[in-house]
């Protein structure tokens, strides 16, 4: 794990004689030297031993501090730390020895417990990085052994044990079992998985079908399986996920960028005026020592540790949050800015349908029964590797009690009718299934107007419709739809309840589908007959209406529209180098429904970050005119400051617990 660096520079992932807890324990030992001088000085007094024991808290309190001061010095600039240590040494000066430890004591204890509490953010998504088992047990030459998943090869074949974790990311090619998926994904059901009959001749993981992937770190079930391995270890889905969730914290929010300006100026600002209030004794009357007591009071007042964490804190707390469900949100800004929209972009295919034909309409015509009907068409269309074919094939079998028994007449001499259908013999008799411009315009039928109107209506609904004909007899209609997702209407429903206002729809599906989408799941606006540029130029007009906007897509071909929203949203993005790549916001599953979700997230965290800056500046603001005017001692207002940088931290962790 990477030191924890906020915005100020403050390093405080310390290590030493103690471990990690070295800053904690010295703190502590300060607090003890510390109240052992107290007492001594009161019941011996004129002994100089008490002052030594002062001396001992200053360097346990000081240490880590005075390290950190110098290490910015050298950068050429200051740090808080540097504003601490100087009001300590001038506590000093003046002979107030309990109040400079006290300083450093409650000083150092806050900083301690703030990397305690940071801590727990981070090791949310340390903790990913923990789901990668360190071995794989390999099936080479006839025999099996243990190896570090580092010697793994593309091509090995890993055997996964009932109940253990997937090694490498790869394709089933033995066994069937129920894999938890959430590590990566989120699901909390666990996915069906099965061996892929075509896995030998799969070699890139992003084509391998859902039903067959396996993912690295996700969690067998109660059955043994061979997975092929298809990418290397730190290639892996659940490793470029660990190192893209740790660079976020690298990328600033709006909030982080404006808080860092602010310090730039802040802090200088704060020197001049405590080097002013130092010889405030030339015109009021009073000693050096007064004036020189409220310039180190001032100067511990001014510190503005608790504004350098309150941002970094919340946004590290989110974007934690956001990975145990699945979702990886890039950096602060992206979590900030989710937090703002109020429109979002819809791709259709695949993002609000589910991405494939199905069949939606079954209408028998002239008499025909829908048995004779279904035998008919899947006779020819099994024959077919037209993708509408495959669906309408696969949709029939799903039917109970229509898979046509053994008897059956098989269809033959299967002749595709480029762009309008195909055309078989089947029961001694030629078929035709295609769409109507193939009869009447190539077979020369005219169409009943019954016939017409049915089919006029399915268009009407974005419908793709198709004509049976057996001999001279028209069997009946099928229609297929790329259909909604189950989730999709619920889903927007409550976007809506989230404050988003406008959700369309950018596809390159005709008009009418788009319109039939749009009724069903409830969108605003749809926009069909789209070219890629045309979504670019859609999202760019929309933002002009509505400034904060999202793009919701699969991260490859609507990469140009997310580049021009506010946030790019990539759907499915587990097992997709190019739409982890290319998204600010990447759902790791296929899961619409996480987006009020995320959305809720991130509104909660630009509240708490907000909270947050009201609190930290807040205290600021009462601390330095109350140490000007001498109301605040160096004690009290330490104490204050240093548990409003704890408040604000621990404000932060809320959003650990985060549920919609």
């Amino acid at each position: 794990m990477k030191p924890h660096t906020h915005d100020t520079g403050c390093n405080h992932d310390h290590g030493g004689i103690f471990g990690k807890n070295t800053e904690l324990i010295f703190s502590l030992l300060c607090g003890v030297f510390l109240l052992t001088g107290f007492l001594t000085d009161k019941l011996y007094e004129g002994n100089n031993f008490p002052l030594y024991l002062y001396i001992t808290a200053y360097f346990f309190g000081g240490y880590f501090a005075t390290k950190e001061a110098w290490e910015k010095i050298r950068e050429g600039g200051f740090e808080i730390d540097f504003l601490m240590i100087v009001a300590a040494i001038g506590a000093a000066v003046l002979g107030k020895w309990t109040e400079g430890a006290l300083l450093l004591l409650l000083f150092s204890l806050g900083h301690a417990l703030e990397h305690y509490a940071m801590n727990k953010a981070r090791n949310s998504i340390k903790a990913l990085g923990n789901l990668s088992p360190k071995t794989a047990l390999i099936k080479r030459n006839g025999t099996t052994e243990d190896i570090p998943v580092e010697n793994l090869q593309l091509g090995d074949i890993i055997l996964i044990k009932p109940g253990s974790k997937i090694a490498a990311d790869g394709i089933i090619v033995r066994g069937q079992s129920s894999i938890n998926q959430a590590p990566i994904t989120g699901e909390s059901i666990p996915v069906d998985k099965h061996a892929a009959a075509e896995a030998n001749e799969i070699t890139d993981f992003a084509s391998v079908p859902d039903e067959h992937k396996a993912f690295t770190g996700t969690i067998n079930g109660n059955s043994s399986l061979e997975v092929k391995v298809l990418k290397l270890s730190e290639d892996s889905t659940l490793s470029r996920l660990v190192a893209l969730v740790s660079q976020a914290e690298a990328k600033q929010s709006p909030t982080q960028q404006f808080t860092k300006k602010f310090e730039r100026i802040f802090v200088p600002a704060v020197i001049v005026l405590v080097i002013a209030l130092c010889f405030a004794y030339l015109i009021i009357d009073e000693p050096f020592s007064v004036s020189f007591y409220r310039a180190m009071t001032v100067l511990v007042a001014a510190s503005p540790c608790a504004l350098a964490i309150s941002t970094p804190s919340a946004v590290l707390s989110g974007v934690a949050r956001a990975a145990q469900a699945g979702v990886l949100i890039k950096g602060g800004k992206a979590l900030e800015n989710l937090g703002s929209l109020s429109a979002i972009a819809f791709d259709k295919t695949g993002t609000l349908t589910k991405g494939e034909p199905r069949l939606t309409n079954i209408v028998p015509l002239n008499g025909t029964s829908k048995e004779e009907f279904l035998d008919c068409v899947l006779a020819v269309e099994r024959l077919s590797d037209h993708p509408l074919a495959k669906a309408i094939t696969k949709d029939i079998l799903k039917m109970p009690g229509n898979t046509p028994p053994n008897g059956t007449p098989e269809a033959t001499d299967l002749e595709a009718l480029q762009g309008k259908g195909v055309k078989a013999r089947y029961s001694e008799e030629t078929v035709y299934i295609g769409n109507p411009a193939l009869f009447e315009e190539d077979l020369g039928d005219s169409l009943p107007d019954s016939i017409r109107n049915t089919i006029s209506g399915f268009q009407e609904e974005g419908h793709t419709t198709m004509l049976v004909k057996k001999g001279d007899i028209f069997l009946g209609i099928l229609t297929l739809m790329d259909t909604p997702r189950e989730a999709a209407r619920s889903t927007l429903e409550a976007l809506r309840n989230t404050g988003i206002r406008k959700m369309v729809m950018l596809t390159g599906d005709h008009q009418k589908v788009a319109d039939s989408i749009a009724r069903q799941t409830g969108l605003t606006d749809a926009y069909g007959d789209l070219l890629p540029e045309d979504k670019v130029n859609a999202i760019r007009k929309l933002r002009q209406q509505e400034k904060q906007i999202a793009m919701v897509g699969d991260g490859v071909n609507d990469a140009p529209a997310m580049a021009n929203s506010t946030v790019g949203i990539a759907m499915g993005a587990a097992g997709s180098d190019v739409a982890l790549e290319t998204a600010d916001i990447a759902l790791m599953d296929d899961k619409l429904e996480k987006l009020p979700f995320v959305i809720g997230l991130s509104r909660r965290s630009r509240n708490i970050i907000r909270q947050n800056l009201w609190i930290s500046l807040g205290i600021v603001l009462f601390l330095i005119p109350s140490a000007i005017i001498g109301f605040t001692g160096i004690g009290p207002t330490v104490a204050i400051h240093e548990g409003s940088t704890l408040i604000v931290v621990f404000n932060a962790l809320r959003l650990l617990a985060y549920k919609r």
